[in-house]
């Protein structure tokens, strides 16, 4: 009988192990936010839309993937998650008519998701705005508009900032952009265990990881608000509990105001992507309809 017990206690005490083993794998393998190529080709199987090319470019030891919508258009908007994220968080918008009669579309993997070296961090802001201008560079002939969400928006000001050649508009989207406004909240601490980065999906440690330095980034973005020469609108809702609202108004007080547009959504929260895309796609057509296509793209290699 007490063989009984204690075979039963071990069995008990494997399967706990094997659930505290498996279970934080299925939560990751879930928590991934990012489409498969399989899953994309089955999004677009029945749809008369152009399927985007997935692309992978290696640049200074990093991959980084991106989405493709090639409609032979001399203008292309170029899609920028936040965090957690990947290109997919726009999909979307790459079925959207309206836009595909207009802009070519690019939805970019920033490094740590998607399929963009999925888990390994990139901290500094100047290196993912590199990375987005090496993707821009591989399409020399043409004009781009950047969309930037919630942490997506820092990313593509810093790529205005240290490479304003290349930009031609930007759509800031509930952006995380004011350093003052950067909380310390006590969860952050605890995504710097290791135990806790072991049990929780591998994107939300990528965040925290990305939050836990962004202050810092932020500040030193400060004095190169003045290199920002594309006109910029900033999309954001009164709802939004992740990202304050001020943050809009840091934007017409660091960028000049005859480049910059507030549109100020009455009781609409973060998530602006998903249940305000028209907004979005108004933005990106009007800035579209303000560039130049005539003009000399700069040869920026």
């Amino acid at each position: 009988m007490e063989n009984i017990i204690k075979h039963k206690v071990t069995k008990r005490v494997a399967f706990s192990l094997a659930i505290l083993f498996i279970l934080p794998q299925i939560a990751s393998s879930c928590l991934q936010f990012r489409m498969t190529n399989r899953e994309v080709d089955e999004y677009f199987k029945e749809s008369k839309h152009q399927q985007p090319k997935i692309v992978k470019l290696s640049t200074e030891g990093r991959t980084i993937n991106y989405a493709f919508q090639d409609n032979q258009k001399p203008v292309t908007a170029v899609f920028v998650h936040g965090a957690p994220g990947s290109w997919s968080a726009f999909v979307d918008f790459m079925k959207n008519e309206n836009l595909r009669e207009h802009v070519n579309m690019i939805s970019v993997d920033r490094p740590g998701y998607g399929f963009s070296d999925f888990g390994e961090t990139e901290t500094s802001l100047e290196n993912q705005a590199f990375f987005i201008s090496e993707v821009l560079q591989e399409y020399p002939d043409q004009h781009f508009i950047l969309i930037g969400h919630s942490l997506g928006g820092p990313v593509i000001a810093r790529t205005a900032m240290d490479y304003p050649e290349l930009v031609s508009g930007m759509v800031m989207v509930a952006p995380s952009i004011d350093p003052e406004l950067e909380k310390e909240e006590w969860f952050r601490y605890l995504g710097k265990n290791r135990l806790v980065k072991w049990i929780i999906p591998t994107s939300f440690w990528v965040t925290n990881e990305e939050i836990w330095y962004l202050k810092g980034e932020l500040e030193l973005m400060l004095p190169l608000w003045e290199n920002i020469k594309s006109e910029t609108i900033v999309i954001q809702g009164t709802d939004d509990n992740l990202v304050p609202k001020g943050n809009a108004d840091f934007a017409e007080k660091m960028l000049d105001k005859d480049l910059v547009e507030v549109w100020m959504l009455e009781g609409v929260n973060h998530f602006i992507p998903w249940n305000n895309s028209q907004k979005i796609t108004d933005a990106i057509l009007k800035l579209k309809n303000n560039v130049d296509v005539g003009a000399e793209v700069p040869n920026t290699f």
